[in-house]
């Protein structure tokens, strides 16, 4: 029952866009696209409070956004954490002792309008310019990213290419690679009419300079030298596992781990082992 009400209210907003788009098309195309681009969670909850509350660091400012990050300090190289879509920090609770038995110096960041950072809205553009500002206050050598966090790191890397010299290995955990898939994906779930599609993707370029196509991981990948590995399970129901197969035809000096049956979070020993040992190699 509640995921028929659930497609009847997103159906509902696609009819009063589509409708909308013949009267105020760029109000229609703008409230689409920040609809798409609003987390319903994410948010710190009761039960994350005192592992996050504890490794609390320094707070970052990029535009109106403050950033939450947070440090687990160690000696040896920094490692640099980003989660996914509708998560936070809390996800890599199980992995950071794991990283912290090799001594890693760890940090962290929420996304804006994740975890603690602040905000309503998350896009793979203000994902990556805030994780650029987190890479200036700490320079990690390394970065882990899961998910959307995957193609938040891989576009900062395109387009910030000249600041990231500290760089040199990036992990991606069942990360998706082309926005067109999303926008697919969410025109179908809210029932959005082609001419609404037009006036988004309008919308979009005028406001990130790019067409949803060109909005590509794998495109992204080409001009990246650091070393990757990228994780992918092949039954991954969010992301396709075709995602990084594409990422990884396209990058050159990359490794591509598939695992059955793991899941999209990838939380096993077995993960974490496979990305300390490409760490340390």
């Amino acid at each position: 029952m509640k995921k028929l009400i659930s497609k009847l209210i997103a159906r509902s907003i696609g009819l009063y866009f589509n409708l909308l788009s013949f009267f105020i098309p760029q109000k229609a195309a703008k409230n689409a696209f920040i609809l798409f681009c609003t987390p319903q969670k994410g948010k710190v909850i009761k039960g994350q409070k005192g592992f996050l509350e504890d490794a609390k660091d320094l707070i970052l400012e990029h535009e109106n956004t403050n950033i939450q990050t947070y440090r687990w300090k160690g000696t040896g190289p920094t490692v640099l954490l980003m989660h996914g879509w509708e998560s936070n920090t809390f996800r890599w609770r199980n992995f950071i002792p794991r990283l912290q038995k090799e001594n890693y110096n760890i940090i962290a960041m929420d996304a804006p309008a994740h975890g603690y950072t602040s905000g309503n809205l998350l896009n793979l553009p203000l994902y990556s310019a805030c994780a650029q500002n987190v890479i200036n206050a700490y320079n990690p050598t390394c970065v882990i990213a899961h998910s959307l966090g995957g193609m938040a790191i891989l576009y900062n890397l395109h387009k910030y290419e000249v600041d990231n010299q500290t760089i040199e290995k990036i992990v991606t955990l069942g990360s998706p690679s082309e926005l067109s898939d999303f926008m697919k994906q969410y025109k179908n779930i809210v029932g959005l009419s082609n001419r609404m599609m037009r006036l988004m993707e309008d919308y979009f370029i005028k406001t990130f300079e790019f067409k949803f196509a060109d909005f590509s991981s794998s495109r992204f990948a080409k001009g990246i030298n650091q070393k990757g590995l990228l994780i992918h399970d092949e039954l991954d129901a969010i992301a396709p596992y075709w995602s990084s197969e594409q990422v990884h035809a396209n990058w050159k000096n990359s490794k591509l781990v598939t695992t059955k049956g793991l899941g999209h979070s990838l939380h096993q020993d077995k993960v974490r082992d496979e990305i300390v040992d490409f760490l340390k190699s």
